[in-house]
């Protein structure tokens, strides 16, 4: 794209959604699509002169002095040679002599860390193949919806190294078909200098991290996902960014995209800076790196971490809202929806905050799912607890659905719940080792059939023992161990029964898709609810202690056969096989006010699905 005054002041105005199109560095092209010079553009209007520092000047920024070309404080030069890969950073000079050395906010590609600098890179010509995804891909408010979050350098690695992009994406896709998976979503995979941080410090937010490849790698990554009909999501931090020398904080020598004022910019627990989003150049920057992502990489949804962050000042109710950034929000939403109006735009947020999902005409954030925080908390605090207490804490696991329709949820069991010595969802479960697994199964139950979309970190289907450790792959050797392997089984087991009765997904987010059967048998510590869709009833028993039962009467709405779909007692998942082999026939009598009553065979710590039929 050609430079004009209106891309600038638009860009100022916080309303250029297409900002690298002309800033950063662009490898200009000839009729015959031969390249015939590189550009480089930067923002920096506190600057008294720029120089470009790359490899192909011998990093002697007095051989290429940028010129500035709006009095804004835009800064460019055209060097007539193909400069692809060559690394460079900007030499800012300020006014009162001190230099600061950039990479550039607008790359589309750097070095591999520890170094921190650009390099050029054509992000154009790569051929897509996935039409049919685009052309079939469903909004998913009524599809399933099971999201396998996944950090790309630790889920498989080569030898210690990190696999690249299309390396791991085949055996990826493969894992991720046979676990039932609907998609994938990728801890932070924009440019950052640490890998300790996950990816959460962010420095280059418009380019891939070269950690797993270049980007047309990335981009055929996500291409094969969405050949094999599987979604690709990404986490995204939205309102902070990495606080590093060479980064996009203070960058010409002012807070030039972040908070003026001390007090809301700095979070000092993260080591990171707030973007102040009243400002139109950071309204402009992030719009365009997102839009750009969904332009460029064909993602399918952002999930943006901290929301509580942008709703009040540092994520802190007693700071006052934040009415820039949920503005911004907003206006992200309308965007973002106008372009795709299937796309997922969900957020990571622990508040209490009203309509997070409400579309914004409604008078809602505009987000289309929320993390449901809550949920998480209240399930695993249960199961923690030693089953002979858990009658004492019954309602952690009812109230949830006190508010379950408030807002769209998606419920998740993810990276931050299996660090940080919080233990894996396996280690969390009490008693006997054969206790914890079947513990686990009974998680996976009640994850799975509760209310909401869902999404589960990497290594906890197979009910991994130690917790997550970046540095590493998963223990990938506890397939070879029996007990493993058939709770591995179960999941895929249980995937499989989500995916195929819609009942489990039809009506996420509308209260006529649940029904409690018994909801308050507090000294059995047993559950019991209908599922149901347009086309089927199912029932969920789960039964939280030791506690075997020949006969445990359910109250149900409907005479008919229930017939058992799924047991995690059965020996086949490591159980006692203790299961309802004939269908259950509902006799005539009232049972926790329904009319009707199944008896069913009910093993310890099992949780089982029935299917109704008429």
């Amino acid at each position: 794209m050609s430079y004009t005054n209106e891309h600038v002041d638009l860009f100022l105005l916080g309303k250029n959604y297409l900002s690298h199109e002309f800033l950063g560095a662009h490898l200009n092209k000839n009729g015959e699509n031969e390249v015939v010079s590189t550009t480089f553009t930067v923002y920096a209007p506190n600057a008294a002169e720029v120089r470009l520092l790359s490899s192909d000047n011998n990093y002697e920024g007095w051989k290429h002095v940028l010129t500035k070309i709006h009095p804004q404080g835009i800064w460019s030069i055209t060097i007539p040679r193909n400069l692809e890969w060559v690394t460079y950073r900007y030499e800012i000079h300020l006014g009162n002599g001190k230099i600061l050395y950039k990479s550039d906010p607008f790359a589309y590609f750097a070095e591999l860390r520890p170094g921190n600098a650009s390099k050029v890179y054509d992000i154009e010509g790569y051929v897509w193949n996935d039409h049919d995804w685009f052309k079939q891909k469903k909004k998913v408010y009524q599809e399933p919806f099971l999201v396998y979050e996944v950090h790309l350098g630790s889920w498989k690695k080569t030898y210690g190294e990190f696999k690249k992009y299309n390396e791991v994406v085949h055996e990826l896709i493969a894992y991720v078909k046979a676990h039932g998976f609907t998609h994938i979503e990728l801890m932070p995979i924009y440019e950052h200098p640490l890998d300790d941080s996950w990816g959460y410090q962010g420095t280059g937010f418009f380019a891939a991290t070269s950690r797993y490849g270049v980007p047309k790698d990335l981009m055929y990554f996500i291409d094969q996902c969405h050949q094999n009909q599987i979604g690709v999501i990404i986490d995204w931090v939205l309102g902070h960014i990495n606080n590093d020398s060479f980064g996009l904080a203070k960058f010409d020598g002012t807070y030039l995209f972040e908070y003026n004022d001390k007090k809301r910019r700095e979070n000092v627990t993260w080591g990171t800076v707030n973007l102040d989003f009243n400002k139109g150049i950071s309204r402009s920057f992030m719009m365009s790196a997102l839009t750009f992502w969904m332009d460029y990489f064909h993602v399918d949804g952002f999930r943006i971490d901290a929301v509580s962050n942008l709703f009040y000042y540092l994520g802190n109710k007693d700071n006052g809202r934040n009415e820039e950034a949920i503005n911004f929000l907003q206006e992200l939403s309308n965007h973002l929806f106008k372009k795709d109006d299937r796309f997922i735009f969900s957020a990571e947020d622990s508040t209490d905050f009203a309509l997070v999902t409400a579309p914004v005409f409604n008078g809602g954030v505009g987000f289309n799912y929320k993390w449901n925080m809550g949920f998480m908390n209240d399930t695993l605090e249960y199961f923690k607890l030693d089953p002979i207490f858990r009658k004492y804490h019954h309602d952690k696991l009812t109230f949830g659905l006190v508010y379950a329709y408030n807002e769209q949820f998606i419920l998740p069991f993810s990276h931050d719940e299996v660090v940080h010595l919080k233990a894996s969802l396996l280690s969390k479960m009490p008693g006997t080792y054969e206790q914890k697994f079947a513990n686990f199964r009974l998680l996976m139950t009640f994850f799975m059939t509760h209310p909401g979309k869902k999404l589960l970190f990497m290594g906890q289907e197979f009910a991994q023992v130690a917790e997550w450790d970046f540095k590493k792959e998963l223990d990938w050797n506890l397939l070879t161990y029996p007990i493993h392997d058939s709770a591995n089984r179960y999941f895929k087991d249980l995937a499989k029964v989500y995916r195929y009765h819609d009942a489990l997904y039809q009506y996420d987010h509308d209260p006529k898709g649940f029904l409690w059967l018994i909801p308050n048998h507090k000294d059995s510590s047993v559950y019991a609810y209908m599922r149901s869709s347009d086309a089927e009833n199912l029932v969920v028993v789960l039964n939280m202690t030791p506690n075997y039962y020949e006969h445990y009467a359910v109250g149900v709405p409907y005479l008919g056969v229930y017939e058992e779909i799924l047991n995690s007692d059965k020996d086949i998942y490591a159980g006692n096989n203790q299961y309802n082999g004939l269908g259950l026939e509902a006799q005539v009598g009232e049972r926790n006010g329904f009319p009707y009553h199944i008896l069913v065979k009910l093993g310890s710590l099992t949780g089982l699905v029935l299917k109704h039929k008429k």
